[in-house]
């Protein structure tokens, strides 16, 4: 049924890439194992997903999937196997070593083949090798294992287990290659290879820009005015950081080399860290007295002055 996987993610049949990926991301984070643990029907959903957007979010896919080519697993249906291929003139992409002019004569051969339950071999005994077919999966890993790089094991929707080595400084989007962890070849033929799309999840305290991460620091009043050594989180943990006597709101300092880790010939990034100052949440009646008569001898107004 060629609406079947569009029913998967809740999407119409003329849904936008766009609508697609939403649907998606939307559905895997409320069906997602590691929010569901120990439910096997969200973990059954969540397979469900991740087979749908594979296979609709590659636009040659779902353009043979809606035209019934290829079934909701990716494989081709018989009719369009033979459609295709059977009245190509000259050297057609399925012909083997044999030498075959007629494509008939290998699917004749093919069957009886497998009908017997051995290889699939020519008329002459050669035999007929394929090398199977590539997967795409998509994945989401924390935001600090893409910036310093982890090994993770996941499951794919088709119950395969991957090890996967997650490269320090990985981008959102970029795509890994498994060699071999594919469809399974055919006669002996090599199996295809797994392509495994990375998202990277938001963090709540660092951003990337580039190879820098940027991180907001709130600072006291006091130590805004008086300077401090305060503790800043990075993404390999916590260091000291100096902040200058006079600093403000939205003043920027700069961690060299503890942005995105040095890999291959890319240097580390640095972290740019942007100061917060941020008074007390119950009133201070010392610290309102303390302003109130250091106001009627200073003339400061941040609105219409610059300080030196």
């Amino acid at each position: 049924m060629a609406d079947e996987l569009y029913e998967v993610l809740g999407v119409s049949k003329d849904a936008s890439s766009d609508d697609i990926k939403k649907a998606y991301r939307k559905l895997a984070k409320k069906y997602h194992p590691d929010l569901n643990p120990g439910d096997k029907a969200a973990e059954e959903t969540f397979k469900k997903l991740q087979a749908a957007n594979n296979l609709l979010s590659d636009p040659e896919k779902r353009k043979q999937y809606d035209a019934g080519a290829i079934d909701a697993e990716g494989n081709e249906t018989r009719q369009h196997y033979y459609r295709d291929y059977a009245g190509a003139g000259g050297e057609h992409p399925y012909q083997s070593s044999a030498g075959y002019e007629d494509i008939s004569d290998v699917f004749s051969d093919l069957f009886r083949a497998h009908a017997r339950g051995g290889g699939a071999r020519g008329a002459d005994g050669a035999e007929f090798r394929m090398r199977g077919g590539d997967v795409r999966y998509s994945i989401e890993v924390p935001f600090l294992e893409a910036i310093n790089g982890a090994k993770k094991r996941v499951t794919m929707p088709n119950g395969k287990v991957l090890d996967l080595s997650i490269p320090a400084g990985l981008h959102e989007g970029q795509i890994l290659r498994v060699r071999g962890q594919g469809m399974p070849g055919h006669g002996g033929g090599p199996a295809g290879d797994a392509y495994v799309e990375v998202h990277v999840a938001a963090h709540p305290g660092f951003r990337r820009h580039g190879n820098n991460i940027h991180t907001d620091l709130p600072i006291g009043l006091h130590e805004a005015v008086l300077g401090a050594k305060v503790r800043v989180p990075t993404v390999t943990g916590a260091v000291t950081m100096s902040v200058p006597a006079g600093s403000n709101s939205g003043d920027t300092l700069r961690l060299r080399g503890k942005g995105v880790p040095a890999s291959g010939g890319r240097s580390a990034g640095d972290q740019v860290v942007t100061l917060r100052v941020q008074l007390p949440k119950e009133p201070d009646d010392e610290l309102k007295t303390f302003l109130e008569e250091w106001a009627k001898t200073h003339s400061y107004d941040p609105r219409t002055e610059k300080e030196g």
